[in-house]
């Protein structure tokens, strides 16, 4: 649907129009349709980026946490669900950024981990919480053959984020998706 067809459809943050609760969940559909550029298979949802949809002051919010306070993305992630919810219907989106609590792998959907392992990337293995007490290192199987005989290569891969293994059965590089 192109915004100017919308209306009518759902309530908006549009002066004319009431706000309503019913908008959030199309609003979380529409960041649904939103990837994250470093790995255009996954969007903000499936990363769980987004941690909040709402009204505040007669305009729709979404409250984001980056990935990690440093990551190269986050103004391109803010700038991407912005214009995704004003071409919407929702003008005026606001983005806001929090960094507590810090963001987790624990946070990254079921569907986001399958869309990782279908993008060649394997995602984190175990709970952020149980392995930073306990220091075990991660099982990390290979996205292609899914064998768990896989190696470290590097402790960063082709973003910060990422790890660089290799399996040792059907000698592919990947990316890891560190569990943090």
């Amino acid at each position: 649907m192109r915004p100017g067809n919308l209306e009518g459809l759902i309530a908006t943050d549009q002066e004319s129009a009431p706000k309503t609760d019913k908008d959030l969940p199309f609003a979380r559909q529409v960041l649904a349709d939103v990837m994250d550029p470093e790995v255009p298979a996954v969007s903000v949802v499936d990363l769980g980026i987004v941690r909040d949809i709402g009204w505040q002051d007669g305009h729709i919010r979404v409250l984001i946490t980056p990935t990690y306070s440093g990551c190269p993305a986050t103004e391109a992630i803010e700038e991407a669900i912005r214009d995704a919810l004003i071409a919407a219907g929702f003008v005026q989106a606001e983005v806001i950024q929090r960094l507590d609590p810090a963001w987790t792998t624990d946070w990254i959907t079921d569907e986001g981990r399958e869309k990782l392992r279908a993008y060649g990337i394997s995602p984190p293995s175990g709970s952020a919480s149980k392995r930073s007490l306990t220091s075990e290192p991660p099982v990390v199987l290979c996205p292609i053959c899914n064998s768990d005989h896989t190696e470290r290569v590097s402790e960063f891969g082709s973003t910060a984020c990422k790890a660089l293994y290799r399996c040792c059965d059907c000698l592919e590089p990947f990316d890891y998706f560190k569990c943090i």
